[in-house]
């Protein structure tokens, strides 16, 4: 059996005394599209930089982040064998393009410096030739090279950040909201990159964004967080179309969005039309971190809470596909 790419087991991350995310487990198998979707604030970005090792140095992580091909953990590595990891096996693509790029390096320098530094092309003039082909394929002009990334547009700045990503051929892109700051068209080319350039490597993605529709369109399997705990995960269609923990449930019905199951086995998600009904919100807020309450962390906005809820609700189901509701919708009780 082929391992994971990424297994990541009982992750916890805390600042001082407050605990943001907490026993967290998340597997990316070979070619897989994972998508880790919530509310801001429930803990999917600290998730991503624990990967990374990319927190600041007062949020410690704990647990256990294993990557293939690497003999050791990732939590507790030191920066020197996180640096040989990080743009090479592991790379990220952010949410916010302009201060992902260096505003004083042109952006052919850019993209062949990755290549460079982890010794995937052997001269800086091979490493060039190999960021025009780059550009290429993500659908940009090969005169862009010699530009600066204040010349360029918000859509072109983030292709260019997806390039770099992918110019060493990772084991395991991350994708943190990539799509935020562009207009419908932009982020419908982009997305369709993002998929063809990890297709085309054949490299897993853990894909963060509070994006349904997004998540329906780019991924296979999805992992649902609230309150810094992953409450629900499985295929995407399946968790789309039959939600059992109730804080899925609100998401899917706050988005008005209509789930179907073509005969491909995809989900299509559709926006909602003027004649539907309006949005269904979710009671509450997220509350802050360090706030949220014992037991199901999702029980002071759920209407469907009782004294029960109190407790921690146990895992139902396989570690890839369950849910932890103590009222699971479609319960003959809930």
């Amino acid at each position: 059996m082929t391992p994971d790419v990424l297994t990541v087991q009982g992750l916890n991350v805390s600042v001082r005394d407050t605990q943001l995310v907490s026993d967290v487990d998340l597997t990316v198998g070979p070619g897989e599209r994972v998508g880790l979707i919530g509310e801001s604030g429930s803990g999917k970005s600290l998730t991503a930089l624990s990967i990374l090792g990319l927190l600041p140095d007062d949020v410690v992580p704990s647990g256990s982040v294993r990557l293939t091909g690497i003999d050791h953990d990732l939590i507790g590595a030191d920066e020197r064998a996180l640096s040989r990891i990080r743009g090479r096996d592991l790379a990220m693509v952010f949410q916010e393009p302009m201060t992902a790029l260096n505003p004083t390096m042109r952006i052919g320098d850019q993209i062949a410096e990755s290549m460079l530094i982890h010794h995937t092309q052997p001269t800086r003039t091979a490493a060039r030739a190999a960021a025009a082909d780059l550009l290429d394929r993500v659908q940009l002009p090969a005169d862009l090279l010699r530009a600066y990334p204040h010349q360029l547009s918000g859509g072109q700045r983030q292709r260019i950040v997806l390039a770099i990503a992918l110019a060493n051929d990772p084991a395991l892109l991350i994708c943190d909201e990539p799509t935020t700051a562009l207009d419908v068209t932009v982020q419908a080319l982009v997305l369709d990159l993002i998929v063809q350039g990890v297709l085309a490597r054949s490299s897993a993605l853990l894909f963060i964004t509070h994006d349904l529709a997004v998540v329906a369109t780019v991924c296979e399997r999805v992992l649902v967080m609230y309150g810094g705990r992953v409450v629900e995960s499985g295929p995407v269609h399946e968790v789309f179309t039959n939600p059992r923990h109730r804080y899925t449930q609100g998401l899917l019905a706050a988005s008005n969005l209509e789930a179907a199951a073509p005969a491909s086995g995809r989900t299509n998600l559709q926006a909602g039309t003027a004649s539907r009904p309006r949005l269904t919100t979710i009671p509450g807020t997220v509350p802050a971190a360090g706030h949220f309450p014992s037991g199901c962390v999702f029980r002071n906005r759920c209407t469907h809470a009782t004294d029960l809820c109190a407790t921690t609700p146990a895992w139902s189901g396989t570690p890839t596909t369950g849910y932890a509701c103590h009222h699971p919708a479609g319960a003959s009780h809930a």
